[in-house]
């Protein structure tokens, strides 16, 4: 089975793409959305990061926000969170590869934002970067409510730079014209990664 690595700075056009996968019909696994179940009350997570970060935890679940006020900018706490959480996430990887499996997928694509942050692209096929000029990526993210322009550099402090994420990657999904060029650059990827003679070389450390 083909893994592909979906990632991208905050703001760039991340989850808008992976859709864009799905609608092809690439099982996409979204481990934000594995981490946020995981944070929910009765999430595996709860447990465990409550006790290593005291006060996170209100009415049976993982506050998020508080979450984020206790290792933002704190290398040790985001590392210590990590080696929680990671293991936890893998868990549920692990069921989505076999889910995609028994439907006979030939590829899937794996949705994870801090992919090169965390080495996770030496297990990968091939790499995609969702990406866009610096100004509109601004600009989208300080449209959401509650972000500002400090809380924006420090999420972005923590991030590989767009443009080294750019120059590692294998494909490169540029989101600032519209949707359908983005369409079209997501189905030449997966028809590339479906051709043996177009494919970039494989380099999983599993495969």
């Amino acid at each position: 089975m083909i893994v592909l690595g979906l990632t991208g700075s905050i703001g760039m056009g991340k989850s808008t793409t992976a859709t864009m996968f799905r609608d092809l019909g690439v099982p996409v696994y979204d481990a934000d959305a594995a981490v946020a179940d995981l944070y929910k009350a009765g999430g595996a997570a709860v447990g465990p990061v409550g006790e290593a970060f005291p006060g996170v935890v209100k009415d049976g679940a993982i506050d998020r926000e508080a979450l984020r006020q206790a290792v933002l900018g704190k290398a040790e706490a985001l590392k210590r969170l990590n080696a929680i959480v990671h293991p936890l996430v893998g868990r549920d990887r692990v069921d989505f590869f076999q889910a995609a499996e028994k439907m006979g997928a030939d590829m899937v694509v794996l949705d994870i934002p801090l992919l090169y942050e965390t080495g996770g692209d030496a297990n990968m096929d091939a790499v995609v970067v969702v990406s866009a000029p610096p100004d509109m990526q601004r600009e989208r993210v300080l449209a959401r409510p509650g972000m500002t322009p400090d809380r924006l550099d420090a999420i972005l402090a923590q991030q590989t730079p767009d443009a080294e994420k750019r120059a590692r990657a294998h494909f490169v999904v540029d989101t600032s014209h519209g949707l359908e060029p983005a369409r079209v650059q997501v189905a030449e990827i997966v028809a590339i990664m479906r051709d043996p003679q177009r494919r970039p070389a494989a380099r999983r450390r599993d495969s």
